[in-house]
């Protein structure tokens, strides 16, 4: 059987389990989230493979880049991702990626992107399956009246990370510094 290398990393802002898969990242999320094992399962079945302890270089890669991330002093992240869903989830997870560091979209303007504007409930679900926390920024997406909707990580996990951005955004206007 197939083998998905997994670690467990604590940050700032709670546990995660990493997961890597043929040199891809293929998971990169909350360890204690109500849906860990619905995600654990598809990412398994999905792989034919089974989770085995041990560290690799994508991991390590993937633990220092969200440390920066966290830290303030990176915005764009730079790990071969291996997206385990299905198309539609694939294709609501690549539009998350094309949200810029501190902007904000939300579930009706994503489904309205991948030219399905009735499907704003499935975009949500997709968006509450995604398996690559942060790295597809899925905490940017808040509900279309201006509230911060379900995360992965608690509300207020949500809430640290967009201030996060937003703080740095306003910082790097403030001195005219370029985003990248």
């Amino acid at each position: 059987m197939n083998k998905i290398d997994i670690q467990y990393y604590k940050s700032k802002i709670g546990e995660f389990i990493i997961g890597s898969f043929d040199n891809s990242l293929c998971l990169m999320d909350y360890r204690y989230r109500k849906m860990r094992s619905s995600i654990d399962n598809r990412i398994k079945n999905g792989l034919k493979a089974d989770y085995n302890e041990k560290e690799t270089d994508i991991i390590i890669q993937t633990i220092n880049q969200i440390e920066e991330y966290l830290n303030g002093s990176r915005v764009l992240f730079e790990i071969p991702l291996l997206m385990i869903g299905s198309d539609f989830q694939k294709q609501v997870w690549n539009e998350l990626l094309n949200i810029k560091y501190g902007e904000l979209s939300s579930y009706l303007k994503i489904a309205k992107n991948i030219k399905n504007e009735s499907a704003v409930r499935a975009v949500a679900a997709a968006n509450g399956a995604n398996a690559i926390s942060i790295i597809i920024p899925c905490h940017r997406v808040i509900g279309s009246n201006g509230e911060l909707v379900g995360y992965a990580g608690g509300l207020n996990v949500k809430k640290k990370l967009l201030d996060l951005e937003k703080s740095k955004i306003s910082n790097e206007d403030l001195f005219g510094a370029d985003r990248l």
